[in-house]
């Protein structure tokens, strides 16, 4: 995020301000997940493949006795999403797809080719019941999350994060329209998270940051 805390422009452009180096770190931190997890508009604007690059990473995890890829899973409570999107051009890795009943017939069709479904007959797709799925279905112990701000501000509400792994870079972008970590500039989470800082570095003029997190109580205004 910028110093002022924005994760991408008013627009939710692909996130282009931060170096090679954060782009690195990215890629180490979802080569140690079983699984990647995105939300569906963060997938539509990004377009990404969700793999790694080069081979390095790729027999890192087979020498830890894990797939040569994480599994790609994708979160989307309306379900329209587009099948000709990159992440379905690559078979690297198996993809699921959370959803709900809301999904229409014809995307299902098309997307049932390409990965697994799980439609929840709910309004929206229940995050804690997921990670359950994907450990049971798919033997999933660690996720990482990739965004955006309204997936993770959910994971967050639903106490389903224990870990944050955060980027400072050295601009501000200033505004209340474009989206935070936990979102947009609206509501309060529903209660305090706590964080405690067990990791930092810096490169060039960037921050790198791991917290460990547990929900607490909200102080009292």
């Amino acid at each position: 995020m910028t110093v002022d805390g924005k994760i991408t422009t008013r627009r939710f452009s692909p996130i282009d301000f931060t170096s090679r180096e954060d782009k690195q770190h990215l890629f180490q931190q979802r080569s140690l997940a079983d699984a990647v997890l995105i939300g569906h508009r963060t997938l539509q604007k990004d377009n990404v493949r969700l793999g790694l690059p080069g081979e390095a990473m790729s027999a890192e995890r087979l020498a830890r006795g894990q797939s040569e890829y994480p599994l790609r899973v994708i979160v989307s409570n309306a379900g329209r999403i587009d099948g000709d999107l990159n992440i379905f051009r690559t078979g690297i890795s198996p993809i699921v797809i959370f959803s709900t009943t809301r999904m229409p017939p014809r995307f299902r069709k098309s997307l049932r080719e390409k990965a697994t479904l799980h439609l929840s007959d709910t309004p929206s797709v229940d995050l804690a019941w997921m990670l359950r799925q994907l450990r049971v279905d798919y033997n999933v112990k660690r996720v990482a999350c990739e965004g955006g701000a309204t997936l993770f501000r959910s994971l967050l509400e639903a106490g389903c994060v224990d870990q944050l792994n955060l980027t400072i870079a050295p601009y501000l972008f200033g505004g209340k329209n474009a989206p935070t970590l936990s979102g947009l500039a609206q509501e309060f989470l529903p209660s305090g998270i706590r964080c405690s800082l067990t990791g930092m570095r810096t490169a060039g003029s960037e921050c790198f940051l791991t917290y460990r997190v547990r929900p607490c109580a909200r102080p009292k205004s």
